[in-house]
């Protein structure tokens, strides 16, 4: 070998690395890591499990809001306002009296009818007197036609008589005592005819007489019609609560000119219920007797009970100003909401002393799958 050769192999060999120890200090999970996972895991559990419950037994909405009956008061003939008897939100009774208008104008038509009444009635009674006086003459005129007729029985007796004794083989009367008789006899014909004739106009008059008493009383029956109507538009000038509640939208004042069928105010009755727009893919189990839980946004924290009354016979998109036309290219199915009223009990309305009035936003919870209350 060579020098150099010999110089390296005389060197010893450097002692070997020692041994990495084993990591005996393995790193440990975090526990706190661990407990919010799984505080996580059961509150996601906690939750999957409420929705999939409630989900198949409770149906719930938003849309839904109290309703009531809201009474429009108007007024049924023209006027001018002179009292009005009624504040804002002020509790009425059926009857009350809510306003007056001036009622000289009625009043003055009131009675110039009665005394066309009574100028029909005066006319009447001139009517019964003179159908009196009639009948008296055709009394006086029959009485009149049965003398005739007794002088005309006579006055042909006395012609046949004197015809008897004056013929060609008797001369015991004259010519002129048998020219008298027949003459006599003609002249009480001609007086029967006339005081018949007498007898029938009086007749006719008292048919007329009658006639224009029964056109009296038929303009009187007339006359008493539009007195009713007349009294009864002059009660109208006192403008009554149709219903009891409370007023709401007062616009009347006094002086003010007011025309039939214009509102006045509106009475809103104490008796409320919900409208709830459930969706119709919630309807399935939904049934009339059924539990509902409501919320009412106005007053937090008081939770209602009331039940499933009826079902609207429609969706709401049916009593719309203008309803969608399904027949057309540009179709796009949505889910339509279908009105269901739910009631409460009165008793429930009555204590919340009138802070539950229509109009307010509310959630609705119908708890499904149980019994339908008789």
């Amino acid at each position: 070998m060579s020098t150099q050769e010999q110089k390296l192999s005389a060197v010893p060999p450097a002692p070997a690395a020692p041994a990495a120890a084993p990591d005996t200090q393995t790193k440990q999970p975090n526990r706190r890591v661990l407990v919010v996972a799984a505080i996580i895991a059961l509150a996601a559990l906690a939750a999957g499990g409420r929705m999939w419950y409630r989900s198949h037994f409770y149906v719930e909405t938003e849309n839904a809001y109290v309703a009531g009956h809201v009474h429009p008061v108007s007024t049924r003939i023209a006027g001018v306002v002179t009292k009005v008897l009624i504040d804002d939100n002020q509790l009425v009774k059926e009857g009350d009296v809510i306003a007056e208008l001036d009622p000289f104008d009625q009043g003055v038509k009131v009675e110039q009818i009665q005394a066309q009444i009574a100028s029909a009635q005066q006319q009447v009674t001139q009517a019964d007197a003179q159908i009196a006086q009639v009948q008296a003459q055709a009394s006086a005129a029959a009485a009149q036609v049965a003398q005739s007729e007794a002088q005309l029985v006579r006055a042909k007796q006395d012609a046949e008589r004197f015809g008897q004794l004056y013929n060609s083989q008797m001369k015991a009367v004259s010519k002129a005592e048998l020219d008298a008789a027949i003459a006599a006899r003609a002249s009480a014909t001609a007086d029967v005819a006339a005081r018949k004739d007498s007898a029938a106009a009086a007749k006719a008059q008292i048919a007329s007489a009658k006639s224009a008493r029964e056109v009296l009383n038929a303009q009187i029956a007339v006359l008493q019609v539009q007195l009713k109507d007349a009294q009864q538009q002059l009660a109208y000038n006192k403008i009554l609560a149709p219903v009891s509640g409370r007023i709401g939208k007062r616009t009347i004042e006094v002086g003010q000119r007011v025309q039939p069928g214009q509102q006045l105010t509106a009475i809103v009755q104490e008796n409320v219920w919900l409208t709830a727009n459930f969706k119709e893919t919630q309807l399935a189990d939904m049934k009339v007797g059924q539990e509902v839980k409501v919320t009412i946004d106005a007053i937090p924290g008081k939770e209602l009970i009331g039940k499933v009354d009826s079902f609207s016979p429609a969706s709401g998109a049916q009593f719309a100003l203008l309803p969608a036309d399904n027949a057309t290219g540009n179709f796009t199915k949505i889910v339509q909401r279908v009105p269901v009223k739910i009631t409460f009990k009165p008793e429930d309305v009555k204590a919340l002393s009138g802070r539950l009035v229509p109009g307010m936003s509310a959630i609705a919870e119908v708890a499904i799958n149980q019994k339908e209350a008789h």
